[in-house]
Parts: structure tokens; C-alpha cells; sequence
């Protein structure tokens, strides 16, 4: 199945670009989309194991299981003051 990511600040930098399509075995979860990145070495290797996400614009835990054509959307942590 085809996952749609969407990259955002340091996440972004570290692939060169925003957004990405990633193909999955059926049932596969968030993590096993953040893996799958990682596995592509580069930038991606640095991603955390378990990233702050959202499918279609729903924050959910890394063991949420996904279908064809959802986005999901890594966030990476942000600094305030």
C-alpha cells in the first residue's frame, strides 16, 4: 500500500523535501513507516524511533495501523522560550 509523509522543519531538511511516498505491506503501522524511512539511510537514518505523529491530521500512537493512501505526518519537536 502507498503512505503519503509529509516531512516538517529538521524533518524536511533531513530528507530534502516535504513530502514523500512510501510502499508498505497492508496492516503495517506507523512505526513500521518510520523504519522504512530510516532504512533509506541519509538524512532519514537520524530520524527518532518514535516521532511525535499524526495520521490524516489525528495525533496517534506509533502502533496505530494504517491503510492505502493515508498521510501521515511526522512532527519534530519544537523549542520555545
Amino acid at each position: 500500500m502507498t503512505i503519503q509523509v509529509l516531512l516538517f522543519a529538521s524533518y524536511r531538511e533531513m530528507a530534502g523535501t516535504s513530502r514523500l511516498e512510501v510502499e508498505v505491506p497492508e496492516g503495517s503501522t506507523v512505526a513500521a513507516v518510520v523504519a522504512s524511512l530510516r532504512e533509506r539511510g541519509g538524512g532519514l537514518a537520524a530520524l527518532p524511533t518514535d516521532p511525535p505523529v499524526a495520521v490524516n491530521r489525528t495525533w496517534v500512537p506509533s502502533d496505530t495501523a494504517l491503510v492505502d493512501g493515508d498521510e501521515v505526518a511526522l512532527l519534530p519537536p519544537v523549542a520555545g522560550g
